[in-house]
């Protein structure tokens, strides 16, 4: 899992060879602490095929507006520097597997 930020969210996620999932969340957010541990799993059970990355949305105000992040828990997939895939709310890791898997090579 890696920890990204306004300052590093273009060279680790935007400019990557590989797709990248990026959870947009806050500690206030309980629905986020919901969907943590299957993002999470997510992360530990990846096979290399795609990154997966945390946005604290208080720490990544800019990113997180340039975006449109309205609500959190948002997860997002980026693809060749461009958002392919977004979803709103507490997931079940299936769920979440299931839209990001098209967009996998």
């Amino acid at each position: 899992m890696i920890h990204v930020n306004d300052s590093n969210f273009k060279e680790t996620v935007l400019d990557s060879h590989k797709p990248v999932l990026v959870d947009f969340w806050a500690e206030w957010c309980m629905p986020c602490q919901m969907v943590a541990p299957a993002v999470e799993e997510i992360a530990k059970e990846n096979d290399g095929n795609f990154k997966v990355c945390k946005l604290n949305v208080d720490e990544g105000r800019e990113t997180a507006g340039t975006y449109g992040i309205m609500s959190i828990p948002t997860l997002a997939l980026f693809k060749n520097g461009n958002m392919v895939e977004v979803m709103v709310g507490a997931l079940p890791k299936e769920s979440i597997l299931e839209k990001i898997k098209p967009h996998l090579n």
